[in-house]
């Protein structure tokens, strides 16, 4: 997965100025950022904290390493009936 060039906070930052009142053409053109790249983020970090972005990021990373272990246990398991049905 592609790694996003904002972090969480910054991501917020941008969120929080749009809720201020800032029209959302006027926080893309200053971040750099089309718009439907900032609904998408808006939809993902909306009414989040920095200190929730940070939990949800940890958790994404325990997930995704999570999954790696169980595909690789999975495959395991089907060499070893592999090599068993062979016999």
């Amino acid at each position: 997965m592609r790694k996003s060039r904002f972090t969480e906070a910054q991501i917020i930052g941008m969120i929080k100025e749009q809720e201020a009142g800032m029209p959302t053409s006027e926080v893309c053109r200053r971040h750099g950022l089309s718009p439907a790249t900032f609904y998408k983020l808006k939809a993902k970090y909306g009414g989040m904290e920095v200190s929730e972005a940070a939990r949800l990021k940890a958790l994404e990373d325990e997930n995704a390493k999570l999954k790696r272990l169980l595909a690789d246990t999975m495959l395991d398991n089907v060499v070893l009936k592999d090599l068993l049905g062979k016999s």
